[in-house]
């Protein structure tokens, strides 16, 4: 073969592209197939620009004779004993040293050649055994020699030609090969001229049907010589052009890309859409503990912001009772090298958050799968099998790298943890003042200090009294504040927590549904590249 078309190398590329696609994605027969079309083409663009043509035929079909007489010498021998052929033969005309690496390449021992002959030089014409031979390895080996010549020439003789064995299991597949197939009727000299004539075009339009139109039908007879001279005359012009070993390689990849093409979906439609995005993204969130963890931000702001505004000697009350996110190890967000901080104390997701989570993952696979073939769906489901198992220690290292807000206390809580230590103190000196008072009071000093009085009020009492109310009003005052910085705290943190579950369910469950898309969308381009 003087070397690839550029249609020929662009199509066995794009081939290769789409199995390279495929492979560890599709688990489909039709890609062993593309596979041995490859390793074919590339040992046949080495073996030389030769042309293979070979005899197939019936038993009795009289391809034997037929393949004598284009000899010009009994090469092989026929006989009245079924199976006669039983091993290919070769002629060779113009036989080189490349030319003897091709038939080692087609395993065929049996070979002769030829004397030179211009208009045949660079032929190899073959006779492969009988096709319907009661031995399987004859017909093993017809299938072998089938797939890998450059033109086929069927053998009918006019009793069988319209036999279902050869049409059914030979022809109608080759019907994507019409190029590099000729249909011969041998032992037309059996038949009238009116019968011969008959005959021929009942099997003309047996080849019409079977989307054979552009196959020739020559009628010989390998006996007498009738039509042997059309015959050769056919074989020299497809020797001259050296175009055969090229047509045969395009037909079969044409052939094996229409087979892989029943992968493809008619359309580019389907993926995975808002809806399911989002019913993916909540269902995660639930089973990662985004609503505990929502609570226990704002319970945690409202517990220090309840502590900051309250009366400062009950404060030390409260650490009695740990933190809600200290609890759950959370509220650290990620570490100085920007890596998420350990596993949260968060409980594992119960029976009802992981069915939330297979069917919400089920839809999104449904949907991504949307008008795919079926191989394309099962590497669908693979890959989400895969990503799963991965989910539960995705999530809650999200979680717990999660910066679920600053943990400072705001000014204005400071400001009335401030006024809180001054009423405090106020009161705390009107207390003293009494205590005072009683001791004096104990030594009968009473009338040694003024009390003094506001509107007819002791001034200690007053102090006393009035620190702690102002306290216990402020605190009540400053209660809803701080219970709405706690609800806000924590939807921003849910915020924060979504947008991480998210990146989750982007990476682990929505990334690698469209990479399988996307695959299939570069297979499908490469087999039709490969096609057209």
């Amino acid at each position: 073969m003087r070397g690839r078309t550029p249609l020929l190398a662009d199509r066995l590329a794009a081939l290769r592209e789409a199995v390279e696609v495929a492979d560890g994605r599709l688990e489909v027969p039709e890609l062993g197939s593309a596979r041995t079309l490859l390793a074919k083409a590339g040992a046949r663009e080495a073996l030389g620009d030769a042309t293979v043509v070979a005899l197939a035929g019936a038993t009795g079909s009289g391809k034997s004779t037929l393949f004598n007489a284009l000899s010009g010498s009994e090469v092989s021998t026929p006989g009245v004993r079924r199976p006669t052929t039983g091993v290919a033969h070769a002629t060779v005309w113009g036989a080189d040293e490349a030319t003897d690496r091709l038939l080692d390449w087609l395993q065929v021992p049996r070979r002769h050649r030829h004397p030179p002959e211009p208009a045949l030089d660079g032929l190899v014409l073959l006779d492969l055994p009988d096709h319907d031979s009661v031995r399987l390895e004859h017909r093993l080996e017809v299938d072998r020699l089938v797939q890998l010549v450059d033109v086929l020439v069927w053998v009918l003789d006019p009793e069988k030609y319209a036999d279902a064995a050869v049409h059914e299991r030979y022809l109608v597949p080759l019907a994507g090969h019409a190029g590099v197939l000729l249909v011969v009727l041998n032992q037309v000299d059996r038949l009238d001229p009116a019968a011969a004539r008959a005959c021929l075009a009942d099997l003309r339009g047996l080849l019409d049907r079977e989307g054979l139109a552009d196959t020739p039908l020559l009628a010989v007879s390998a006996r007498n010589g009738t039509g042997l001279g059309e015959l050769r005359a056919d074989l020299a012009k497809r020797v001259t052009a050296r175009r055969a070993a090229t047509d045969r390689l395009a037909a079969d990849v044409r052939g094996v890309a229409t087979a892989l093409g029943a992968h493809c979906a008619p359309d580019g439609g389907g993926g995975v859409g808002r809806a399911e995005h989002e019913h993916l993204t909540d269902a995660l969130a639930e089973a990662a503990g985004v609503p505990a963890v929502t609570a226990a931000v704002e319970r945690s702001v409202r517990r220090s912001g309840t502590a900051a505004t309250g009366w400062p000697l009950v404060r030390w009350t409260r650490k009695l009772r740990p933190d809600p996110l200290e609890r759950l190890h959370l509220g650290q967000g990620t570490g100085e090298d920007g890596a998420a901080v350990a596993r949260t104390s968060l409980p594992a997701a119960g029976a009802v958050q992981r069915a939330g989570v297979t069917r919400a993952v089920r839809a999104a696979r449904e949907a991504a799968g949307e008008g795919l073939p079926q191989a394309w769906r099962d590497e669908l489901r693979r890959t989400v099998e895969v990503s799963e198992e991965q989910l539960a220690d995705r999530l809650d290292r999200a979680v717990a790298g999660t910066d679920l807000g600053p943990q400072r206390t705001p000014l204005w809580q400071r400001a009335v943890g401030g006024l809180q230590w001054l009423l405090t103190l106020v009161a705390l000196a009107g207390a003293l003042w009494l205590l005072a008072l009683v001791v004096l009071g104990f030594f009968q000093l009473d009338d040694v200090v003024p009390l003094p009085r506001v509107e007819g009020l002791p001034l200690p009492t007053l102090l006393l009294v009035g620190g702690l109310l102002a306290g216990a009003l402020l605190a009540l005052v400053a209660r809803p504040l701080v219970g709405l910085r706690a609800r806000r705290r924590a939807r921003r943190a849910e915020q924060r927590l979504y947008a991480a579950v998210d990146v989750v369910a982007q990476e682990e469950v929505l990334a690698p549904m469209a990479e399988v898309r996307e695959d299939h969308d570069r297979y499908c381009a490469a087999v039709t590249r490969a096609g057209r």
